[in-house]
């Protein structure tokens, strides 16, 4: 993920989890270590266009609006670092990652929500490049369908637990491909933006 989008998940988080919607870009400057032209520029498109207000300190105005931003933004593609197939059922693959790993996706919507709007026959988590070779061990490249598909993590992605935020699943399911992406992204539409 580029350095904006790591700013666009800490805002909509803040906004979403805490109800924060007052920023300075200073405090989002410190707490990754980008510089302040670097927060400056993130929040040049999402002030464009009225999703948020205010220059040094600033306002979410629109969280929707904002989500759909990142989410026509975002490349999930270039994220990919491995996948392959698996015989067996998502929940037996889910239950046999390794301790470290971050659901995405379906599961991490399952996870967090307890409940799928569709069954669903692939799984998307990340992980760190230094975890990929335990992935692969037990995990090994398989021709075929690939349901289980491993996405490169951020170095700040495990500050927020063993599932994506709510925010980033959202942007991930929007890039999705998966006929039942669609279910999924209107039921957390449904939980995110209220």
């Amino acid at each position: 993920m580029f350095k904006k989008e790591i700013i666009w998940r800490e805002i909509l988080f803040q906004a979403i989890e805490n109800k924060k919607t007052e920023f300075t870009q200073k405090e989002l400057a410190q707490k990754y270590g980008f510089s302040l032209s670097t927060v400056f520029n993130a929040l040049r498109v999402p002030r464009s266009a009225n999703a948020v207000e205010g220059k040094r300190g600033f306002k979410l105005r629109d969280i929707e609006k904002f989500l759909h931003i990142w989410a026509t933004f975002r490349n999930l593609k270039k994220d990919i670092i491995y996948q392959t197939n698996v015989a067996k059922s998502v929940r037996e693959i889910e239950g046999e990652m390794p301790p470290k790993i971050i659901f995405g996706a379906f599961s991490a919507f399952l996870k967090k929500h307890k409940t799928a709007p569709a069954d669903y026959d692939k799984i998307y988590i990340y992980s760190t490049e230094d975890e990929l070779e335990e992935i692969k061990n037990r995990f090994p490249l398989q021709k075929g369908y690939p349901n289980l598909i491993v996405l490169k993590a951020d170095p700040w992605l495990k500050n927020f637990g063993n599932i994506t935020p709510d925010c980033q699943t959202f942007v991930d399911l929007w890039n999705l491909a998966e006929w039942y992406a669609k279910d999924y992204l209107n039921a957390l539409k449904e939980k995110i933006v209220k």
